[in-house]
């Protein structure tokens, strides 16, 4: 399959493409359910499913085999940031959802800082004037729309690309930092927010699956995971101003 498409890269026609959407087709379904499982119900799989499709034909347009990454490898890198793309430029999340993660997060940087630990989740409730349950219950709604915050960051992971901050050494480095930053910070997570974060990220289960494997419910494990994602960002603030 290389072969065909290296061929087409340089004489691209309606037909070659044609050819690679029946043969692509099904991953960019299976691309775009494995993200729309992990987002609110209010978006919806044939969008994202569009906008797969969208990178499946940049991919064709622009592979280049001497770069060494199989097309599929390739495509399926693409296809994933199309579709990040569109729910980033859609941003289903209500404002009052983003003002309220942003409250939580300076809430567990103010926190940790003060007291030179981890935020305990009733420390950080305190914090915010709210009570334990009310604090849960806004974890568990901030954390429906934070389920990219870690996809962004695993597009162009494992496989070198042509793309244009390759010319830019400052910008790699900047890049390599934050990876390494992104990494410790990660390890340095409290135990069952990195194991979640583990068990969602990278050993791909749900939110469901995670609750069986823990013992707990599934909206326990999505307030986990919601404090989790801002921790991070607590964290990683010099990063994301």
């Amino acid at each position: 399959m290389n072969a065909v498409i290296a061929h087409y890269t340089a004489a691209c026609t309606q037909k070659d493409i044609d050819n690679v959407i029946i043969e692509y087709t099904s991953l960019v379904k299976r691309i775009a359910y494995h993200v729309s499982i992990k987002l609110p119900p209010s978006v919806r799989l044939d969008d994202l499913i569009q906008a797969g499709m969208i990178g499946l034909l940049e991919a064709a347009r622009n592979y280049d085999v001497s770069q060494g990454a199989s097309f599929e490898t390739y495509a399926g890198i693409r296809i994933r940031g199309a579709i990040l793309d569109e729910i980033r430029r859609n941003d289903w999340a209500p404002r009052s959802v983003h003002r309220k993660a942003r409250q939580v997060t300076e809430a567990i940087r103010k926190v940790e800082n003060r007291e030179g630990r981890e935020a305990r989740d009733h420390e950080v409730a305190k914090e915010l004037g709210l009570s334990l349950d009310k604090y849960h219950r806004l974890l568990q709604d901030a954390g429906s729309y934070q389920v990219l915050s870690l996809d962004e960051f695993r597009e162009n992971e494992d496989v070198n690309l042509p793309t244009t901050s390759l010319k830019d050494p400052s910008g790699i480095l900047q890049n390599e930092n934050f990876q390494s930053a992104l990494v410790e910070t990660i390890e340095n997570l409290p135990e069952r927010e990195r194991l979640i974060m583990s068990l969602y990220y990278v050993e791909d289960l749900n939110l469901l699956e995670i609750g069986k494997v823990l013992g707990v419910s599934e909206s326990r494990v999505s307030q986990i995971h919601g404090q989790a994602v801002l921790r991070l960002r607590a964290r990683l603030r010099q990063w994301l101003s």
